[in-house]
């Protein structure tokens, strides 16, 4: 899918001149095509869908509840909120406005975390807890929204529906520098993640640190959303739809963490490709189309877990 990004678009290119452009050695107009248009929007695709696919991987197994994704649960609408206050309220632009956007979204988890814990955390809890949240930050964003200048509104509403459109250097580099950090992290707080998803009895039971390895787990998992939405707005619905696909895959009973990744980074990819190039449209955000196929699943799921009596 990478490959083919970088080959086709208004002017198609072959993958021998690609691979050849990447190696140094193309002309000056594929180097301009690819390496200063095409790869640094497929790169900020591919992270951007992997950091989201493995936050929800991470979610849904840690809280073992399917709909425990963080464009549900308000992580991504906490991000949203911090972005379009700095954005209309203060004028502010790039690297600030997605500084704004995660520590918006750190901001949503510490009080989403505090306000459903008891004696630990249920899955359900902090579900609706992140959706009631989600309701009061969405009213901010409307509420920006409508005292905000026409270019400021404008500008606010294409970030809030996240997309790749106008992705260069100054995106792709500071979100690789944080997935070098953050992806390794979570791979070796995942080991306690193993135990945790059977529940916090079991795991003291079994001489986990129940809290520390959930705090760690979770500030993994937002960071990864938080960074994400930075980048490229809040795509929805990549996050909801990665884990569990990557786990009929894969399909050994674990939290699949790395499929999860991967198939996150296809499933933003192929949206992005398709909202590129769909003959007739013209290009538009990507979260247009990932939202129209993750909607339905979401609707699927809600009345599955209610005609088997989980839903409530």
């Amino acid at each position: 899918m990478f490959a083919v990004a970088l080959s086709i678009g208004e002017e198609t290119i072959s993958l021998p001149d690609v691979l050849s452009t990447l190696a140094g050695q193309g002309s000056r107009n594929t180097n301009y095509i690819i390496l200063e248009s095409r790869l640094p929007r497929a790169l900020t695709g591919l992270m951007v869908g992997a950091a989201f696919g493995l936050s929800g991987a991470i979610f849904q197994t840690l809280l073992r509840n399917p709909l425990a994704s963080p464009d549900i649960i308000g992580i991504s609408m906490g991000a949203s909120a911090s972005a379009i206050v700095c954005i209309v309220a203060f004028g502010l632009g790039g690297l600030a406005v997605s500084a704004g956007a995660l520590g918006g979204a750190l901001l949503t988890a510490a009080l989403m975390y505090l306000l459903a814990w008891r004696r630990g955390i249920s899955g359900y809890r902090i579900v609706l807890v992140g959706i009631g949240l989600a309701a009061m930050l969405s009213s901010v964003v409307s509420y920006m929204l409508t005292r905000s200048q026409v270019t400021d509104a404008a500008e606010a509403l294409i970030w809030l529906t996240g997309s790749l459109n106008g992705r260069n250097w100054s995106q792709a580099v500071p979100l690789a520098i944080c997935l070098l950090v953050l992806v390794p992290s979570a791979f070796l707080l995942s080991r306690t993640l193993g135990v945790l998803r059977f529940g916090d009895d079991t795991a003291r039971g079994l001489g986990a640190r129940v809290e520390t390895g959930t705090i760690g787990l979770l500030l993994c998992a937002v960071s990864l959303a938080g960074i994400a939405t930075a980048a490229t707005g809040p795509v929805a619905f990549v996050a909801l739809l990665a884990a569990p696909i990557a786990r009929r895959l894969v399909r050994d009973g674990g939290a699949a963490l790395l499929p999860s990744a991967l198939v996150g980074a296809l499933i933003l990819g192929v949206a992005d490709f398709a909202a590129q190039n769909l003959p007739g449209v013209g290009q538009f955000p990507v979260g247009v189309l990932t939202g129209s196929v993750g909607a339905p699943y979401l609707l699927w799921l809600l009345a599955r877990a209610n005609r088997g009596g989980r839903g409530g």
